[in-house]
């Protein structure tokens, strides 16, 4: 599979006119080697050239996972704290015969330090982006990566099931959102959470990414609670809104909207479709509700071995889909003051429409009391 996903990757480069491409530790290395390296001060960095064997760069410590898990030949340079990392990207630029290349790097993510390792090892090379290129090799998922995405999704539903019968008024985002991490570690996460909770209660409803606070539920709230699992690298991301108690009538009503627009977007998902599409489907029922400048963002985003990846679906993104595909359908009513809803589950293209991942109820439910 990982060689596979190599040769994939070295057309790739060949049809960009890339020399090479260069990841850090984080999930292009995981998704192109199956090896996890933590991202720390001690850089490891893959080159993957157009032509010929990658090139592993990494500390001492990390020697044994390579040389028994590399899934093929790689050639790999390692450094100790004492003597540093320049020398072994040195080596490592030497042994790949590139001259002065033409690399593709992950702007997003890669820092500064091991761009300069870098810079330093093949004299000034010519950096381009390679996130097209990654996420080219990414988004449309095989089987086994989106069997991984099923069950991450199942621990995250699982959590939350166990979370809802401790919720009672007078309770703070904070315990809560405690506790909805302890039930997903205890469904069977992966340590390393995609992200921390959202909890967000009454008017914190109505700020999409609300941090954590020690507000105290209160009858007549709306509780928005946004979390993730992860499995074998692959992750869930959801979100539920739920009614504490009796809510005011105009939260049921953009409860409704939202339900309802979140369906259209699900309708709306099948091979050949666009990106923007889906977006404007969610959009409209919103829009013809009344409260369209209250939907302040896209629909949704790519998932997979991270919580935000390509594709992006937003109103402009004419990106045509295609089976294996997967995104987050999350419309979302946010009035400063009020309150919010958003319903968000996790789909994937399938050959003749869309599958949800996600199977929790979206109807309003009350819970706290």
């Amino acid at each position: 599979m990982h060689l596979a996903r190599l040769r994939r990757l070295q057309s790739a480069l060949g049809q960009a006119r890339l020399d090479g491409a260069v990841a850090i530790a984080g999930p292009n290395l995981f998704y192109l080697t199956g090896m996890s390296f933590h991202l720390s001060e001690r850089p490891t960095v893959g080159f993957f050239p157009a032509n010929g064997d990658p090139v592993l760069v990494a500390g001492n410590l990390e020697q044994s996972k390579i040389d028994e898990g590399a899934p093929y030949p790689v050639r790999s340079f390692y450094y100790t704290d004492s003597i540093g990392p320049v020398a072994a990207f040195r080596e490592a630029a030497q042994a790949l015969r590139m001259g002065k290349p033409r690399l593709g790097v992950e702007t997003r993510r890669m820092r500064v330090m091991e761009l300069r390792l870098i810079e330093d090892a093949f004299l000034n090379p010519r950096i381009d982006a390679a996130e097209p290129i990654f996420a080219g090799l990414r988004m449309a998922k095989d089987p086994a990566e989106i069997d991984l995405m099923r069950k991450a999704v199942a621990i995250a539903e699982q959590a939350l099931l166990a979370t809802l019968p401790t919720i009672r008024v007078g309770q703070t985002e904070r315990q809560i959102a405690a506790e909805l991490v302890v039930q997903t570690l205890r469904a069977g996460s992966d340590p390393d959470l995609p992200f921390a909770p959202i909890v967000a209660s009454g008017p914190n409803s109505a700020l999409p990414h609300a941090f954590v606070t020690d507000r105290a539920l209160k009858i007549g709230d709306l509780l928005t609670l946004d979390w993730g699992a992860a499995t074998g690298g692959y992750v869930a991301d959801l979100t539920r809104t739920y009614a504490i108690g009796e809510v005011d009538d105009r939260l049921k009503t953009i409860y409704r909207l939202v339900q309802d627009a979140n369906a259209a977007a699900r309708a709306a998902t099948r091979p050949g479709a666009s990106a923007a599409d889906v977006d404007a489907a969610a959009r409209q029922v919103i829009t013809a509700g009344g409260y369209g400048e209250y939907f302040v963002h896209r629909l949704g985003h790519g998932l997979g071995l991270e919580g935000h990846e390509d594709p992006s679906m937003h109103g402009l993104n004419e990106l045509s889909l295609e089976p294996g595909i997967t995104f987050t359908v999350e419309p979302g009513i946010y009035v400063p003051g009020l309150g919010g809803v958003r319903i968000e589950d996790d789909v994937v293209v399938t050959a003749d429409g869309v599958e949800s991942l996600s199977r929790l109820p979206r109807d309003l439910q009350v819970i706290g009391v």
